[in-house]
């Protein structure tokens, strides 16, 4: 089935080259609860505002560009023309949460000329979706401009109180913060980050300047989310705070010189997005920003396949192995790799993936060196002929990892090479990594360079019919649905940071992050630990996974990809394997999704139907508080008996003790069934509803 197969026919309804005279210097443009209103002052000062069912969510905000070649900026604007259109068409996604998409909006495209001397001319245009507005600038061929440079984008976003926001400071090589819960007038980026000891590169901004995508709740009951879509070809995104006006100010990713962005006529800028709603569920819900990117060009797609997977690597993060092979307790070792491959294989995984399989690892962090890893030469104790052939004998796929330490010019030369010996190997599926410094030597995560580095990636794995998710890139925009072989990301703190000896990962983190990192896409989180103190093979650690065991199973449907691991160790399994059983059911691909209750930074309940069936899958988290959910089940097919598998915490379970406390228990429901079900500090709630017929 092809990406973007449409149901139905668009609905299109243009009204082209409207003429400055009949349309005046003020527009206003409705879709649903949502208003945007642009306007021209007398000095060409081109400002937009956005309200909601009457309350403002964005004051007069500002467009335009500072650039350096030419030497000028780009603020001042007088009115060519204006188009206008609407669209409503219905699309099938690949894989995902549902299995039909509505992309829904009105557009206007404002042809602009700069009032200088320059006559550049810029269109700016929006689209207005029920829950928000997209706006990108398109820079059309001309004879006053060629190549340029971008030294400034002047997009700002005017709030103009002082909201709550759930927030990570400004920088430009990671995403792995912690997120803080603040008002805008306490963003202190600097010291949020002196906080974090377990990041391996930060390049700090400044003390007012934060990441996208934002979160804020307002006092009067919106929720508004700032982000973009599309990121290609430019640098990535970043917020400055005027806590004077509060006034968020786009703040773009350096390269190696301090310029921003080269580009030619004939370019466009990523989406800047605005969500907004007075019900939080409906944020998480929101499709606008996959919307926002173009369709695949993929002829064909039916090799992209979810899939669920285990993993040689938590050993290596609790230190019951290396990924070294000189330390003598190398992971990657067949003999132990073929063990977790008998272990997937007997309960119905898809792939294992293998990390410190290659040679390289004595010496790849920290040196900013080129040449580390040539991604084809395992180490000598890890054959790779004889276990591929052993996974594929038991139904397995190895799940290949290309570590490149930051030197990400020497992982372009060896590309094809790696790609060709994964289809050798009938390996599909790889898991990119970039921690380190980035070589090219000044260039960052986040910038244009490494932006154009992600998506040849993504291209050179479609040609080898490779799926792909990176670890450490830029933070996701949407473009799964254009490269939908891109399953997931990290790009924020997953998982392995439980591991972290400063600041773990707190309850709330997991009730943020739905809020944040995955409105731009899936993330690689990598839940299901079982085994909550890490001192199992070194007595020397003090960590904690902080979350209940029924939590753990809750984030296979909160953290929702459809590349999902089962983090733990085979052996911490098996010593829990009835709540296992719930690991091996949950699918990882959807065609209803339907978020039930959500407030961020404190719980979300989240119900999911199964591709091809009736039966639902349910998670519902929590923060540092308990909580009693009432859970109306009327999401369920009307007329039908469902069997309810209810995995919940035990009376005693809380996040910090006795986090292996659960019950599972059964029950018939319907949709008329309302259920009380009792979550501990820190903890959660996973059901299966299984479909009976009546």
């Amino acid at each position: 089935m092809k990406m973007n197969q449409k149901i139905g026919f668009p609905l299109i309804l243009a009204f082209l080259n409207i003429s400055l005279i009949c349309l005046g210097q003020t527009q206003q443009v409705k879709m649903n609860s949502i208003e945007l209103q642009t306007s021209i002052n007398d000095t060409g000062v081109f400002s937009y505002q956005l309200n909601y069912k009457g309350k403002s969510v964005l004051l007069n905000s500002s467009i335009g560009f500072e650039l350096s070649k030419p030497k000028l900026v780009l603020n001042r604007f007088e009115l060519i023309s204006l188009d206008s259109s609407s669209f409503d068409q219905n699309w099938a996604p690949i894989w995902g949460e549902q299995d039909s998409i509505r992309n829904h909006y009105k557009e206007l495209v404002y042809h602009l000329r700069d009032k200088g001397a320059s006559k550049i001319e810029i269109n700016l245009i929006f689209r207005v979706f029920e829950d928000g507005i997209g706006l990108r600038y398109a820079f059309p061929k001309q004879a006053a401009l060629d190549y340029f440079i971008v030294q400034n984008e002047l997009t700002s976003f005017h709030l103009g109180k002082d909201h709550t926001a759930f927030w990570i400071p400004g920088d430009f090589d990671t995403n792995e913060y912690l997120y803080n819960t603040t008002k805008l007038s306490q963003v202190d980026a600097l010291k949020a980050a002196a906080k974090e000891k377990d990041i391996a590169v930060t390049s700090l901004i400044n003390d007012h300047t934060i990441q996208s995508p934002l979160m804020l709740k307002t006092e009067d009951g919106l929720y508004i989310n700032i982000h973009e879509a599309a990121l290609l070809n430019y640098p990535a995104m970043h917020l400055d705070l005027n806590k004077n006006t509060f006034e968020l100010s786009t703040v773009l990713v350096p390269d190696a010189v301090g310029n921003k962005a080269y580009l030619h006529t004939g370019d466009v800028s990523p989406w800047r997005t605005v969500l907004v709603s007075d019900k939080a569920t409906e944020i998480i819900a929101s499709k606008t920003i996959l919307n926002l990117n173009e369709p695949t060009t993929l002829a064909q797609t039916d090799w992209i396949k979810p899939q669920k997977f285990m993993g040689v690597w938590w050993e290596m993060h609790i230190n019951k192995a290396d990924w070294k092979m000189s330390t003598g307790k190398h992971g990657a070792r067949t003999e132990n790799v073929k063990k977790y491959i008998d272990f997937a294989s007997q309960h119905k995984f898809d792939g294992l993936l293998v990390e410190g399989w290659n040679e390289g690892w004595e010496d790849w962090f920290g040196n900013w060196k080129e040449d580390v890893f040539d991604f084809v030469t395992p180490y000598k104790d890890y054959n790779i002929n004889e276990l591929s052939a052993y996974a594929k004998s038991k139904g397995i796929k190895l799940i290949m990892h290309h570590e490149t330490s930051g030197a990400v010019t020497n992982y372009e030369r060896w590309m094809d090479t790696a790609y060709r010996f994964m289809v050798a190997h009938d390996i599909n599926t790889v898991k990119t990594g970039y921690v380190g410094k980035i070589i090219p030597r000044g260039e960052h995560h986040d910038g244009q360079w490494m932006v154009n580095h992600y998506t040849r990636v993504a291209k050179k794995t479609s040609d080898y019919k490779i799926m792909v998710a990176a670890h450490e890139p830029v933070h996701p925009t949407g473009l799964h649905r254009t490269f939908p072989n891109w399953l997931a990301n990290e790009a924020a703190r997953g998982a392995e940071f439980n591991n972290a000896p400063s600041l773990g990962i707190p309850p709330e983190h997991n009730t943020i992050l739905p809020f944040t990192r995955l409105m731009g896409g899936p993330m690689d989180y990598t839940p299901g630990l079982f085994h909550f103190d890490l001192n199992q093979f070194d007595s020397t650690r003090t960590q904690r996974v902080l979350s209940t065991l029924t939590k753990q199973l809750a984030l296979y449907l909160i953290m929702y990809s459809p590349l999902q691991m089962a983090a733990d160790l085979p052996e911490n399994y098996e010593a829990h394997m009835d709540a296992f059983q719930f690991i091996k059911n949950v699918p990882v691909n959807w065609s209803a999704t339907k978020v039930i209750e959500a407030e961020p930074g404190e719980f979300i309940t989240i119900a999911r139907r199964k591709k091809h069936s009736q039966d639902w899958y349910l998670g519902a988290i929590t923060d540092e508080k308990a909580r009693q959910m009432v859970l109306n089940l009327n999401f369920l097919e009307k007329g039908a008996s469902y069997l309810a598998r209810i995995y919940r915490d035990g009376a005693n379970a809380s996040f910090d003790k006795h986090q292996e406390d659960y019950i599972i228990e059964e029950k018939m429901v319907n949709a008329k069934t309302i259920l009380n079900i009792p979550i501990a500090k820190g903890g959660g709630t996973a059901i299966e509803f299984i479909y009976k017929a009546n």
